[in-house]
Order: structure tokens, then sequence, then C-alpha cells
């Protein structure tokens, strides 16, 4: 299907959050999934997998992507302008909620945020008596995608809790700091009936997993997607 980028913004320096409408779908995926876009470089096709940043919308998605100056595929995207349009074929994946919902922490570091997103803003209020935790960890404080959003869904749903945990922390910062795992595991404290969903690059992800089966949690209870 082709794509046409109806326009984006600035979330961090080097980070976009891109809005696109594809005429006559019917914008049918599990939040959580994502999409494959793809372009042609001479007779090479180049294609990368970006989550769905947004809950479904009839004919509409977005996108979170960073920059990678040298990269094959988000300079392209970044030289967009409203009304380009890109090849999407999709969705797939299964990071996805679990049919039963039961309390879970939910752990995204850089633009692993994007499929929670779509997940918090096509799911939460429908199960106000399961509690959700989100530990979102970034560098700089300024790297806090979407972060008044986020902390404005706490305010909204007493069973949504924000996490937010920067590693290089500025002067004027007041919350949290360090890697997400010592959080993820203060979050979960002494309980081992909660579903742990993971989203964020593959030392992250295998690490946490890692620590969380120290403490015995079961690897069933673990859901994670990584993301290079």
């Amino acid at each position: 299907m082709k794509a046409r980028l109806q326009g984006w913004k600035e979330l961090a320096p080097g980070t976009r959050h891109f809005e696109f409408v594809v005429p006559g779908w019917d914008g049918a995926f599990e939040p959580g999934q994502f999409l494959s876009l793809t372009r042609r470089d001479g007779d090479t096709e180049i294609t990368r997998a970006y989550s769905i940043a947004s809950e479904p919308d009839g004919d509409r998605f977005a996108l979170c992507a960073n920059l990678v100056p040298d990269g094959k595929f988000s300079p392209f995207l970044f030289g967009m302008e409203p009304g380009d349009e890109v090849s999407a074929v999709g969705p797939y994946g299964t990071f996805n909620l679990r049919p039963k919902p039961v309390d879970s922490i939910f752990v995204a570091t850089g633009t692993g945020i994007a499929p929670f997103r779509s997940i918090l803003r096509a799911r939460l209020g429908s199960h106000p008596e399961v509690g959700i935790v989100l530990v979102f960890g970034v560098r700089h404080p300024q790297g806090l995608l979407y972060d008044e959003e986020l902390r404005d869904l706490a305010r909204r749903y007493p069973n949504f809790e924000y996490r937010p945990t920067v590693t290089r922390p500025d002067a004027d910062w007041r919350g949290r700091t360090g890697r997400v795992h010592d959080h993820v595991l203060d979050a979960l404290g002494d309980r081992r009936d909660m579903d742990i969903y993971i989203c964020g690059l593959r030392d992250m992800v295998d690490e946490l997993r890692a620590r969380l089966k120290a403490v015995g949690l079961d690897r069933k209870r673990m859901v994670y997607e990584r993301y290079d």
C-alpha cells in the first residue's frame, strides 16, 4: 500500500513523529504491531520495520523514528515532505497485550516507546482494574519522547503509573536516574504474577530478561521485542 505523509513533528533532536494516511486502508492492526516501509535505491529495495506509534484510527497511522545520518532508510524518511508517499506492508508482529489482562510492567528505551504509545492509547481505559507501570529510560531528559502525553495519561488513569528515568541528568532533572533494570525490579517487588513487556535495544532486553529470570520470574511472563 502507499502511505502518504500528512506531517511530522520533532520529538527530540534527531527524532520525529510522522503521521501518514493510506487512502482506502481499513486501518486494521493490533496495538503493538509494526509496518515495513520500502524504498528503492537503484535496483535495490531497502526495507525497514517501524512500530506503529498510534492507536487504530481508520486509514491513518503514526511512526516514531530516529535519524541515522549514514543510514540507508531514515535519511529518506526524514527527507519526506507532506504529500510524499512511501510503500508500506503489514501490519506484522506479536508484541501485543495478552488476551487475559493482568497487572503489568511496560519497559521501553528510546524509540521503543512507540508500540507502548499505541497500546496505551488504545487499551488503557478498557480494564481499569488492571495496573500498568511504564518504566521509560533514555540518556537525557529531552529524550523522553511523548513525555507530557504520558504524564497526562498518568493523571487521567489511576491504574497507570509512569516512571521515566535518565542516565545523564541535567541540573534541572528531579526524577529517577540510572538504567531501567533496577527500576523494573523495584516496580516488580516481591510479586511474580505480573507480565513484563520489554521493547528496546538487544543488550537492554537480554540483560533485563536475565535479571528477571534470576529473581524467579517465569520466562513465560516476559514479552519482548528487540529493534536492532
